[in-house]
């Protein structure tokens, strides 16, 4: 049987990966986005599928839905440091009441829901690698606090439906990201990079770039997504590479894969910057037997083209 799924933030970075998994599938798509972040460039080729729906709509309102629903993905949410520092209230309403509202679509379609999380919730960790069982060390009043806190909020309103209202609720965790689709010049480390050494431009890194990320190719994530999806689990669960790489080194595999004459600069670390950031990756292992597969090297590869077609 093939199902109707609605993605918020459809046409977003991640959302609009999923819309291809799940149309490719044979599945009807019901795409949602506000366009705050997402981008119709994103959707467009699936404009005139049959099975492909695009409605404009800020979920932190109330969510109307024809239909029945099998799935509902909560993806909606500014999702790098620029975007939620520009836009605090709105990420804190998407956390809370867009949350709230996709819920109680899911609960009225007795749909499934799928909450996308983030390694934020960890906050700046003092347990590495990250495991689901860690509660995180986070500022709850910091300048990043209205998207880990919005994260986490959506998380206890989640596991609320799923023991009050007896929802089957799914909570991926999501680490670092990259792959087509990401914006240009949207703040996080490797858009920012690729541009920068694709113009010979000097690349920012915070501190002395020893900070650590683990970064995830975006075909890798949706797999994932896609098996947690189908599984029996309902609490939270890491998804990422745990391939751990200092910020440092990021910048000199994309001025070695450019083959740049781009030079390293250095800036005051950003209020809250997490210094480690890998997951422990034991329960998607295990339990859902995923693992990453595309190394960094080669999936930048990918980016740095695509972000050099798109730049000219």
């Amino acid at each position: 049987m093939k199902r109707r799924i609605l993605i918020t933030g459809g046409a977003g970075f991640i959302g609009s990966h999923l819309c291809d998994r799940f149309i490719g599938e044979g599945d009807s798509v019901v795409c949602m986005d506000s366009l705050v972040t997402g981008s119709m460039s994103n959707i467009k080729h699936l404009l005139k599928d049959i099975k492909f729906t695009f409605v404009k709509h800020d979920v932190s309102k109330y969510i109307n839905i024809k239909g029945k629903l099998d799935y509902v993905l909560h993806f909606a949410s500014p999702a790098s440091p620029v975007d939620y520092l520009k836009y605090p209230i709105k990420t804190l309403k998407v956390g809370s009441l867009g949350t709230h509202n996709a819920l109680g679509v899911a609960k009225a379609k007795k749909a499934k829901f799928f909450l996308a999380s983030t390694s934020e919730v960890y906050g700046d960790p003092e347990v590495h690698p990250q495991r689901e069982t860690y509660w995180g060390n986070v500022n709850p009043i910091g300048p990043r606090g209205v998207y880990d806190e919005a994260k986490r909020f959506a998380e206890a309103i989640t596991m609320a439906y799923h023991r009050a209202h007896k929802i089957d609720t799914k909570i991926i965790r999501i680490f670092n990201t990259y792959g087509e689709r990401m914006r240009l010049h949207d703040g996080r480390a490797i858009p920012e990079f690729v541009i920068n050494a694709l113009h010979n431009k000097p690349i920012p890194v915070f501190g002395k770039g020893q900070q650590t990320r683990s970064f995830c190719y975006v075909s890798d994530l949706i797999e994932g997504i896609r098996r947690l999806m189908d599984s029996g689990i309902n609490t939270p669960v890491n998804i990422g590479n745990p391939n751990e790489v200092t910020i440092k080194e990021l910048a000199e595999v994309i001025i070695d894969l450019t083959a740049s004459k781009s030079r390293i600069i250095y800036k005051e670390l950003p209020v809250d910057d997490p210094k480690k950031r890998q997951p422990d990756i034991t329960i998607a292992r295990t339990k859902l037997g995923w693992s990453p597969k595309v190394r960094l090297r080669d999936g930048l590869t990918k980016v740095i083209a695509y972000f050099a077609a798109k730049d000219k």
